[in-house]
């Protein structure tokens, strides 16, 4: 498992499009938080499942559940809540509803540059700001952010003191040649979609 770095698993979202909990939706017999968190757990020694607002979730081995500092502020606040609470400077960090997350990509953002303080996918449709690290220098930006009501998570990407490390397609590629580690669910046809996809 890799030291120095939490995984984090936003998982607060209200699934509007969806019309109904994306969490609990099963894809090739699991539930996508499940597979998400499972997949976390290869690979860091600490998971926090990031939620919008208390459940009532019993927490397991390894996994720390904790609810959003700052309330209705979609990924940028759950990214946020998860920084201050890692117990690490760095963090991991992904959506829940991203059923094709592969361990081995996972390392390699979390190890590509040890110093930089955002690691992001530059893909030919832009960046991917939900599966990333980030340091907790950037929590006085996300604070800003939140305050001004700014909820592009991309934009912390722009801040000039950040250390700022963009990973290109073709570096990808030679691990995830369909880039599925990407790929997220948000209406009924995506999960359905994503059903007939056997990832390798």
């Amino acid at each position: 498992m890799l030291p120095g770095i939490a995984g984090i698993v936003l998982a607060g979202g209200k699934s509007r499009r969806m019309g109904k909990d994306k969490r609990e939706i099963s894809i090739h017999g699991k539930p996508l938080l499940e597979r998400t968190v499972t997949v976390l757990l290869e690979v860091f020694s600490e998971v926090l499942l990031v939620l919008a607002e208390p459940e009532g979730r019993r927490e397991q081995e390894r996994v720390k559940i904790v609810t959003d500092i700052i309330p209705g502020c979609a990924a940028v606040g759950g990214l946020y809540t998860g920084l201050y609470y890692s117990p690490y400077h760095r963090v991991f960090v992904v959506a829940c509803d991203m059923p094709f997350l592969q361990p081995a990509v996972i390392e390699f953002f979390s190890t590509i540059s040890s110093q930089a303080d955002v690691v992001l996918a530059q893909l030919a449709n832009g960046l991917q700001p939900m599966h990333g690290v980030y340091s907790k220098k950037c929590l006085p930006f996300l604070r800003d952010m939140l305050d001004v009501k700014d909820l592009r998570v991309q934009t912390i990407a722009n801040q000039r003191t950040l250390n700022v490390h963009l990973i290109p397609e073709s570096e990808l590629t030679p691990l995830d040649p369909q880039l599925l580690s990407f790929m997220n669910l948000n209406s009924p046809a995506d999960v359905e979609f994503a059903k007939k996809i056997n990832p390798i």
